[in-house]
Protein backbone atom coordinates (compact mmCIF):
# COMPACT_ATOMS: atom_id res chain seq x y z
CA UNK A 1 0.00 0.00 0.00
CA UNK A 2 1.39 3.47 -0.85
CA UNK A 3 2.68 5.78 1.86
CA UNK A 4 0.27 8.06 3.72
CA UNK A 5 2.14 11.13 2.45
CA UNK A 6 1.55 9.94 -1.10
CA UNK A 7 -2.17 9.55 -0.44
CA UNK A 8 -2.31 13.01 1.12
CA UNK A 9 -0.65 14.52 -1.96
CA UNK A 10 -3.12 12.67 -4.19
CA UNK A 11 -6.12 13.95 -2.20
CA UNK A 12 -4.79 17.53 -2.25
CA UNK A 13 -4.22 17.27 -6.01
CA UNK A 14 -7.83 16.23 -6.54
CA UNK A 15 -8.95 19.04 -4.22
CA UNK A 16 -6.99 21.71 -6.08
CA UNK A 17 -7.99 20.40 -9.50
CA UNK A 18 -11.68 20.12 -8.67
CA UNK A 19 -11.74 23.55 -7.02
CA UNK A 20 -9.99 25.46 -9.79
CA UNK A 21 -11.48 23.79 -12.88
CA UNK A 22 -15.05 24.96 -13.53
CA UNK A 23 -16.07 22.68 -16.37
CA UNK A 24 -18.64 19.90 -15.82
CA UNK A 25 -16.86 17.55 -18.21
CA UNK A 26 -13.60 17.71 -16.27
CA UNK A 27 -15.48 17.53 -12.96
CA UNK A 28 -17.27 14.35 -14.06
CA UNK A 29 -13.98 12.86 -15.26
CA UNK A 30 -12.29 13.72 -11.95
CA UNK A 31 -15.19 12.21 -10.02
CA UNK A 32 -15.07 8.99 -12.05
CA UNK A 33 -11.31 8.66 -11.58
CA UNK A 34 -11.64 9.16 -7.82
CA UNK A 35 -14.42 6.57 -7.72
CA UNK A 36 -12.26 4.04 -9.58
CA UNK A 37 -9.34 4.64 -7.21
CA UNK A 38 -11.63 4.19 -4.22
CA UNK A 39 -13.11 0.99 -5.66
CA UNK A 40 -9.72 -0.56 -6.43
CA UNK A 41 -7.72 0.59 -3.42
CA UNK A 42 -10.37 0.35 -0.67
CA UNK A 43 -13.13 -2.06 -1.73
CA UNK A 44 -14.03 -3.16 1.82
CA UNK A 45 -12.68 -0.48 4.16
CA UNK A 46 -14.73 2.16 5.90
CA UNK A 47 -18.12 0.52 5.60
CA UNK A 48 -19.61 3.22 7.81
CA UNK A 49 -18.67 6.09 5.52
CA UNK A 50 -21.32 7.70 3.34
CA UNK A 51 -21.37 6.43 -0.22
CA UNK A 52 -19.60 8.78 -2.64
CA UNK A 53 -22.19 7.99 -5.32
CA UNK A 54 -25.15 8.80 -3.07
CA UNK A 55 -23.47 11.94 -1.79
CA UNK A 56 -22.69 13.03 -5.36
CA UNK A 57 -26.25 12.51 -6.59
CA UNK A 58 -27.66 14.32 -3.57
CA UNK A 59 -25.36 17.34 -3.76
CA UNK A 60 -25.78 17.71 -7.55
CA UNK A 61 -29.58 17.65 -7.29
CA UNK A 62 -29.65 20.01 -4.31
CA UNK A 63 -27.13 22.36 -5.91
CA UNK A 64 -29.14 22.54 -9.12
CA UNK A 65 -32.41 23.16 -7.26
CA UNK A 66 -30.97 25.77 -4.92
CA UNK A 67 -29.27 27.76 -7.67
CA UNK A 68 -32.24 27.39 -10.00
CA UNK A 69 -34.63 28.78 -7.38
CA UNK A 70 -32.40 31.62 -6.20
CA UNK A 71 -30.45 32.76 -9.30
CA UNK A 72 -32.90 34.04 -11.89
CA UNK A 73 -30.38 34.41 -14.72
CA UNK A 74 -30.26 32.96 -18.19
CA UNK A 75 -32.29 33.10 -21.37
CA UNK A 76 -33.91 29.63 -21.34
CA UNK A 77 -36.86 30.05 -18.97
CA UNK A 78 -38.42 26.75 -17.91
CA UNK A 79 -41.21 28.16 -15.73
CA UNK A 80 -41.85 31.08 -13.42
CA UNK A 81 -42.76 31.21 -9.75
CA UNK A 82 -44.94 33.93 -8.24
CA UNK A 83 -43.00 37.10 -7.57
CA UNK A 84 -44.45 37.26 -4.05
CA UNK A 85 -42.32 34.29 -2.94
CA UNK A 86 -39.22 35.48 -1.05
CA UNK A 87 -35.88 34.74 -2.77
CA UNK A 88 -37.32 32.05 -5.07
CA UNK A 89 -39.92 34.16 -6.83
CA UNK A 90 -39.20 34.74 -10.51
CA UNK A 91 -38.18 32.77 -13.59
CA UNK A 92 -36.39 29.41 -13.20
CA UNK A 93 -33.91 29.01 -16.03
CA UNK A 94 -32.08 26.03 -17.46
CA UNK A 95 -28.77 27.89 -17.23
CA UNK A 96 -29.17 28.39 -13.47
CA UNK A 97 -29.90 24.69 -12.97
CA UNK A 98 -26.81 23.69 -14.96
CA UNK A 99 -24.59 26.10 -13.04
CA UNK A 100 -25.84 24.74 -9.71
CA UNK A 101 -25.29 21.16 -10.87
CA UNK A 102 -21.73 22.09 -11.89
CA UNK A 103 -21.03 23.36 -8.39
CA UNK A 104 -22.48 20.14 -7.02
CA UNK A 105 -20.10 18.11 -9.18
CA UNK A 106 -17.17 20.05 -7.75
CA UNK A 107 -18.27 19.30 -4.18
CA UNK A 108 -18.82 15.63 -5.06
CA UNK A 109 -15.31 15.31 -6.51
CA UNK A 110 -13.77 16.91 -3.40
CA UNK A 111 -15.77 14.63 -1.11
CA UNK A 112 -14.80 11.56 -3.12
CA UNK A 113 -11.10 12.36 -2.86
CA UNK A 114 -11.09 12.71 0.92
CA UNK A 115 -13.46 9.75 1.31
CA UNK A 116 -10.89 7.66 -0.55
CA UNK A 117 -8.09 9.08 1.60
CA UNK A 118 -10.04 8.23 4.76
CA UNK A 119 -10.72 4.68 3.58
CA UNK A 120 -7.16 3.78 2.54
CA UNK A 121 -5.27 5.49 5.39
CA UNK A 122 -5.10 3.78 8.79
CA UNK A 123 -5.37 5.98 11.87
CA UNK A 124 -1.88 5.01 13.04
CA UNK A 125 -0.40 6.40 9.82
CA UNK A 126 -2.22 9.70 10.32
CA UNK A 127 -0.84 9.92 13.86
CA UNK A 128 2.66 9.19 12.60
CA UNK A 129 2.28 11.93 9.98
CA UNK A 130 1.64 14.53 12.68
CA UNK A 131 4.73 16.58 13.67
CA UNK A 132 6.17 15.54 17.02
CA UNK A 133 5.48 18.98 18.47
CA UNK A 134 1.74 18.32 17.95
CA UNK A 135 1.70 14.62 18.78
CA UNK A 136 -1.09 14.95 21.34
CA UNK A 137 -3.22 17.15 19.09
CA UNK A 138 -2.61 14.69 16.26
CA UNK A 139 -4.00 11.82 18.32
CA UNK A 140 -7.09 13.87 19.21
CA UNK A 141 -7.69 14.91 15.60
CA UNK A 142 -7.26 11.33 14.38
CA UNK A 143 -9.82 10.11 16.91
CA UNK A 144 -12.20 12.88 15.81
CA UNK A 145 -11.79 11.95 12.14
CA UNK A 146 -12.79 8.35 12.84
CA UNK A 147 -15.70 9.21 15.13
CA UNK A 148 -18.38 9.80 12.48
CA UNK A 149 -17.52 6.71 10.34
CA UNK A 150 -17.49 4.48 13.44
CA UNK A 151 -20.75 5.98 14.68
CA UNK A 152 -22.47 5.40 11.34
CA UNK A 153 -21.12 1.85 11.18
CA UNK A 154 -22.47 1.03 14.65
CA UNK A 155 -25.76 2.75 13.80
CA UNK A 156 -26.20 0.38 10.86
CA UNK A 157 -25.41 -2.59 13.12
CA UNK A 158 -27.95 -1.50 15.75
CA UNK A 159 -30.67 -0.90 13.16
CA UNK A 160 -30.06 -4.34 11.63
CA UNK A 161 -30.18 -5.97 15.06
CA UNK A 162 -33.42 -4.18 15.95
CA UNK A 163 -34.92 -5.12 12.59
CA UNK A 164 -34.19 -8.80 13.27
CA UNK A 165 -36.09 -8.43 16.56
CA UNK A 166 -39.10 -7.09 14.64
CA UNK A 167 -38.60 -3.39 15.34
CA UNK A 168 -39.97 -1.04 12.69
CA UNK A 169 -39.24 2.68 12.26
CA UNK A 170 -42.60 4.48 12.03
CA UNK A 171 -42.03 7.70 13.97
CA UNK A 172 -39.77 9.62 16.32
CA UNK A 173 -40.56 7.36 19.28
CA UNK A 174 -39.29 4.34 17.35
CA UNK A 175 -35.80 5.89 17.31
CA UNK A 176 -35.44 5.44 21.09
CA UNK A 177 -34.38 1.74 20.92
CA UNK A 178 -31.73 2.80 18.38
CA UNK A 179 -30.40 5.98 19.99
CA UNK A 180 -29.95 4.51 23.49
CA UNK A 181 -27.70 1.59 22.41
CA UNK A 182 -25.77 3.95 20.13
CA UNK A 183 -25.18 6.40 22.99
CA UNK A 184 -24.28 3.64 25.45
CA UNK A 185 -21.90 2.00 23.01
CA UNK A 186 -20.26 5.34 22.27
CA UNK A 187 -19.67 5.98 25.97
CA UNK A 188 -18.24 2.50 26.46
CA UNK A 189 -15.85 2.93 23.52
CA UNK A 190 -14.78 6.34 24.83
CA UNK A 191 -14.05 4.95 28.31
CA UNK A 192 -12.17 1.98 26.88
CA UNK A 193 -10.13 4.25 24.63
CA UNK A 194 -9.30 6.59 27.52
CA UNK A 195 -8.15 3.67 29.69
CA UNK A 196 -6.01 2.28 26.88
CA UNK A 197 -4.40 5.69 26.25
CA UNK A 198 -3.62 6.17 29.94
CA UNK A 199 -2.15 2.66 30.14
CA UNK A 200 0.15 3.49 27.22
CA UNK A 201 1.37 6.70 28.82
CA UNK A 202 -0.58 9.20 26.75
CA UNK A 203 -0.17 12.69 28.19
CA UNK A 204 2.98 11.86 30.14
CA UNK A 205 4.77 14.77 28.45
CA UNK A 206 1.89 17.24 28.62
CA UNK A 207 3.29 18.95 31.76
CA UNK A 208 6.64 19.68 30.14
CA UNK A 209 6.96 23.44 29.68
CA UNK A 210 8.88 25.04 26.84
CA UNK A 211 11.60 27.56 27.54
CA UNK A 212 10.82 31.27 27.60
CA UNK A 213 13.12 31.81 24.63
CA UNK A 214 11.17 29.32 22.52
CA UNK A 215 7.89 30.98 23.44
CA UNK A 216 9.24 34.44 22.60
CA UNK A 217 10.59 33.33 19.22
CA UNK A 218 7.27 31.65 18.43
CA UNK A 219 5.42 34.86 19.30
CA UNK A 220 7.79 36.86 17.07
CA UNK A 221 7.20 34.43 14.19
CA UNK A 222 3.42 34.61 14.51
CA UNK A 223 3.49 38.41 14.74
CA UNK A 224 5.74 38.53 11.68
CA UNK A 225 3.28 36.45 9.64
CA UNK A 226 0.37 38.63 10.78
CA UNK A 227 2.14 41.94 10.07
CA UNK A 228 3.36 40.69 6.68
CA UNK A 229 -0.13 39.58 5.72
CA UNK A 230 -1.64 42.94 6.70
CA UNK A 231 1.11 44.81 4.83
CA UNK A 232 0.47 42.67 1.74
CA UNK A 233 -3.22 43.55 1.82
CA UNK A 234 -3.03 47.24 2.77
CA UNK A 235 0.32 48.48 1.36
CA UNK A 236 0.75 47.48 -2.30
CA UNK A 237 4.15 49.22 -2.53
CA UNK A 238 5.52 46.96 0.24
CA UNK A 239 4.24 43.64 -1.10
CA UNK A 240 7.69 42.22 -1.87
CA UNK A 241 8.94 43.04 1.61
CA UNK A 242 5.71 41.68 3.10
CA UNK A 243 6.08 38.36 1.28
CA UNK A 244 9.74 38.12 2.31
CA UNK A 245 8.79 38.80 5.92
CA UNK A 246 6.07 36.14 5.88
CA UNK A 247 8.47 33.60 4.41
CA UNK A 248 11.12 34.40 7.03
CA UNK A 249 8.57 34.25 9.85
CA UNK A 250 7.19 30.97 8.54
CA UNK A 251 10.70 29.55 8.41
CA UNK A 252 11.28 30.62 12.00
CA UNK A 253 8.06 28.92 13.14
CA UNK A 254 8.92 25.73 11.22
CA UNK A 255 12.39 25.67 12.77
CA UNK A 256 10.98 26.09 16.27
CA UNK A 257 8.49 23.28 15.72
CA UNK A 258 11.25 21.02 14.42
CA UNK A 259 13.49 21.82 17.37
CA UNK A 260 10.61 21.22 19.80
CA UNK A 261 9.78 17.92 18.14
CA UNK A 262 13.33 16.67 18.57
CA UNK A 263 12.98 16.89 22.35
CA UNK A 264 10.02 14.48 22.34
CA UNK A 265 10.93 10.74 22.40
CA UNK A 266 9.63 8.92 19.37
CA UNK A 267 9.74 5.26 18.39
CA UNK A 268 8.37 3.40 15.36
CA UNK A 269 7.33 -0.22 15.40
CA UNK A 270 7.49 -0.60 11.64
CA UNK A 271 9.04 2.00 9.34
CA UNK A 272 7.39 2.57 5.96
CA UNK A 273 9.97 2.90 3.21
CA UNK A 274 9.51 5.07 0.17
CA UNK A 275 9.02 2.80 -2.83
CA UNK A 276 8.82 3.06 -6.59
CA UNK A 277 5.02 2.97 -6.33
CA UNK A 278 5.06 6.14 -4.24
CA UNK A 279 7.28 7.86 -6.79
CA UNK A 280 4.94 6.87 -9.62
CA UNK A 281 1.92 8.28 -7.79
CA UNK A 282 3.76 11.54 -7.11
CA UNK A 283 4.72 11.69 -10.79
CA UNK A 284 1.08 11.16 -11.79
CA UNK A 285 -0.03 14.00 -9.52
CA UNK A 286 2.64 16.26 -11.01
CA UNK A 287 1.46 15.41 -14.53
CA UNK A 288 -2.10 16.38 -13.57
CA UNK A 289 -1.07 19.65 -11.94
CA UNK A 290 1.15 20.61 -14.87
CA UNK A 291 -1.52 19.83 -17.46
CA UNK A 292 -4.12 21.78 -15.51
CA UNK A 293 -2.22 24.86 -14.35
CA UNK A 294 1.11 25.21 -16.16
CA UNK A 295 1.10 27.75 -19.05
CA UNK A 296 1.55 25.12 -21.75
CA UNK A 297 1.13 26.48 -25.30
CA UNK A 298 -0.73 23.38 -26.55
CA UNK A 299 -3.40 23.44 -23.80
CA UNK A 300 -6.51 25.57 -24.24
CA UNK A 301 -6.92 27.26 -20.86
CA UNK A 302 -10.34 28.61 -21.77
CA UNK A 303 -11.69 25.06 -21.92
CA UNK A 304 -11.09 24.63 -18.18
CA UNK A 305 -13.69 27.26 -17.31
CA UNK A 306 -17.29 27.14 -18.43
CA UNK A 307 -20.30 29.33 -17.79
CA UNK A 308 -23.78 28.44 -19.07
CA UNK A 309 -24.85 32.08 -19.03
CA UNK A 310 -26.49 33.85 -20.81
CA UNK A 311 -27.62 30.96 -23.05
CA UNK A 312 -26.75 27.30 -22.53
CA UNK A 313 -24.14 25.91 -24.90
CA UNK A 314 -22.03 22.70 -24.93
CA UNK A 315 -18.98 22.98 -22.64
CA UNK A 316 -15.59 22.95 -24.39
CA UNK A 317 -13.13 20.12 -23.87
CA UNK A 318 -9.37 20.08 -24.38
CA UNK A 319 -8.04 16.55 -24.94
CA UNK A 320 -4.56 17.26 -23.56
CA UNK A 321 -5.93 18.51 -20.25
CA UNK A 322 -8.32 15.56 -20.12
CA UNK A 323 -5.48 13.08 -20.62
CA UNK A 324 -3.52 14.86 -17.88
CA UNK A 325 -6.31 14.05 -15.40
CA UNK A 326 -5.54 10.36 -15.83
CA UNK A 327 -2.40 10.94 -13.78
CA UNK A 328 -4.75 10.69 -10.79
CA UNK A 329 -5.48 7.09 -11.84
CA UNK A 330 -1.94 5.92 -11.06
CA UNK A 331 -2.77 4.74 -7.48
CA UNK A 332 -5.38 2.30 -8.83
CA UNK A 333 -2.93 0.98 -11.44
CA UNK A 334 -0.14 0.59 -8.89
CA UNK A 335 -2.31 -1.16 -6.28
CA UNK A 336 -3.90 -3.43 -8.88
CA UNK A 337 -0.49 -4.37 -10.26
CA UNK A 338 0.85 -5.05 -6.76
CA UNK A 339 -2.13 -7.29 -5.94
CA UNK A 340 -1.59 -9.24 -9.18
CA UNK A 341 2.12 -9.71 -8.36
CA UNK A 342 1.24 -10.95 -4.86
CA UNK A 343 -1.12 -13.58 -6.30
CA UNK A 344 1.56 -14.75 -8.70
Amino acid sequence: MPDVRTWLLWALTVLVTASRVRNPLYSILTLLIAAVVELVCAPHRGAGLPSSFRFGVTVVVLGALFNGLTAHLGDTVLFSLPAQLPLSGGPVTLEALVYGATNGLVLAAIFSSFSTFNRVTPVRDLVRLTPRAFHEAGVVISIALTFIPQMMYHLDEIRDAQAVRGHRMRGLRDWLPVILPLLTGGLERAIGLAEAMVARGYGALSNRRHSLRTQMFLLVGLMGVLVGWLAFLLLPQWRLAAVSGMIASGGLIAGLLWQTGRSIPHTSYRMHRWTLCDSLIVLGCCVTLVSMFAPLPFVNRKALYYSPYPRLSPPPFDAVAGVGLFGLLVPAIVVKRGAADDRD
